[in-house]
């Protein structure tokens, strides 16, 4: 581990240039006192460390010092695809792995792109979660993650809607989508999608020489294709009736952030505005039970004009909630 620090502690010094100690302890994640030792450590081995004091001070290589012990290991070569995520990174434990990979990287870049490359860092960042929701937990995120790319089965205990049961599961793919961790897999003959958070318990299977043909992934399989359909069904299962609805103009603003695809969808096909700015639209929509409760977030911008069970369904909603709130006058 030290080696692979002091390495890191290397790296950091030839991309970045001068940093004092506590911003390399902050980079490492170790304390103060670790990186004066490192240093010494560095300097004994002949590397030039600077050491410069004052208020602008702090550690530098010596002018036109190169290191060129950038190659990347396996984990951190798998690493870089998420480089721009940072955060999932770590959650399927390879936040380390990438880090370094990143330094190996700018290390190996020429100046002026190594530093085109920190400018952009510096601009842009990813944050994959939803607004004002706690991202789920994904404990055996991890150990999902190393079955997938080992290509080994798990056996499982998945908490569905209908109660728990019991799974071997042969791993195909991870989608993140949403913030979400989606895990791929087959189930006997079928190619299911699990919520990682609704895992309850997950054991990997070990290496069994008597079942040699124990998980063959299946031929041709594309994770992205299988993903991309797997939406669509979905949406079409869960969008099982269209609503005719009436829109002010500022539920016309609200119905995509509210409904999604569906509700940009729903505003193209939407009729030609009336005098108010009202216009009226089909909008797929769920369940009547469902579609009641996202109906009414829109509130008085919204009427529902059809189909009559769900216009009715939306009425006797409204007339229950004025009967618990009365005027009372105040």
């Amino acid at each position: 581990m030290r080696a692979d620090r002091l390495l890191s502690l290397l790296l950091l010094l030839q991309t970045r240039g001068r940093m004092t100690a506590p911003e390399l302890a902050r980079e490492l994640e170790v304390s103060v006192r670790t990186v004066y030792r490192d240093i010494e450590a560095l300097g004994a081995s002949g590397v030039p460390v600077c050491a410069d004091r004052g208020p602008e001070g702090g550690y530098r290589l010596l002018d036109g010092y190169r290191t060129r012990l950038t190659g990347l290991t396996d984990a951190q070569a798998g690493s870089l695809f998420l480089a721009g995520a940072p955060g999932p990174a770590r959650e399927l434990g390879l936040g380390a792995d990438l880090a370094a990979a990143q330094l190996k990287l700018q290390a190996a870049l020429p100046a002026e792109l190594a530093g085109r490359a920190r400018h952009i860092q510096d601009r842009f960042h990813l944050d994959a979660p939803a607004w004002f929701r706690e991202a789920d937990p994904v404990p055996h995120l991890a150990q999902i993650a190393e079955a997938v790319w080992e290509q080994r089965p798990l056996r499982t205990r998945y908490r569905r809607w209908r109660g728990e049961v019991d799974r071997e599961l042969h791993p195909l793919g991870l989608v993140l989508k949403g913030g979400i961790w989606y895990l791929v897999a087959r189930a006997g003959e079928t190619v299911r999608t699990y919520r990682i958070s609704r895992f309850l318990a997950v054991e990997t299977e070990p290496d069994a020489p008597e079942r040699p043909d124990a998980f063959h992934r299946p031929a041709g399989f594309d994770l992205a294709a299988y993903w991309q359909e797997s939406s669509r069904r979905l949406e079409a299962a869960c969008h099982r009736q269209t609503a005719r609805v009436r829109l002010s103009p500022l539920a016309q603003k609200l119905l995509p952030a509210q409904f999604g695809s569906a509700g940009l969808r729903a505003l193209e096909g939407a009729s030609q505005p009336d005098g108010a700015g009202w216009v009226e639209a089909d909008l797929p929509v769920e369940t009547e039970s469902v579609a009641v409760g996202d109906l009414l977030r829109l509130g008085a911008e919204a009427e529902v004009l059809g189909p009559p069970g769900l216009r009715a369904a939306v009425a006797r909603t409204v007339a229950a909630l004025a009967d618990r709130y009365p005027d009372t006058g105040c």
